[in-house]
């Protein structure tokens, strides 16, 4: 496996966080290797959804953006947007920054 992976997504979808299905995707969600952590992304003023994982590798994270959430995104029936970046050439800087993700 290779170094830790963060991966960004968003769906271009308007719904209120409060009437997304969060909790069955958080269930499904904690079935995916690798994942390490997510935190939900709201859109100010235009409702899209989206988030900000951890993977423990750049493989696993890889196969979650073209597996898992490409599907997901489907089944909403929404275009998205999903970027892959590599942890560890940001640690320094992050943890300068205080970043809880690099404690």
């Amino acid at each position: 496996m290779s170094q830790r992976a963060f991966v960004y997504t968003e769906l271009q979808i308007s719904v209120p966080f409060a009437d997304a299905p969060w909790r069955e995707v958080n269930q499904s969600l904690l079935q995916q290797p690798g994942l390490v952590n997510k935190t939900w992304l709201a859109g100010l003023g235009n409702n899209s959804l989206g988030g900000i994982y951890t993977f423990a590798s750049a493989e696993l994270a890889k196969q979650f953006v073209t597996g898992y959430f490409s599907a997901e995104a489907k089944k909403f029936g929404v275009a998205h947007t999903t970027r892959v970046f590599d942890a560890s050439v940001v640690e320094e800087a992050s943890r300068q920054m205080r970043s809880p993700f690099f404690p």
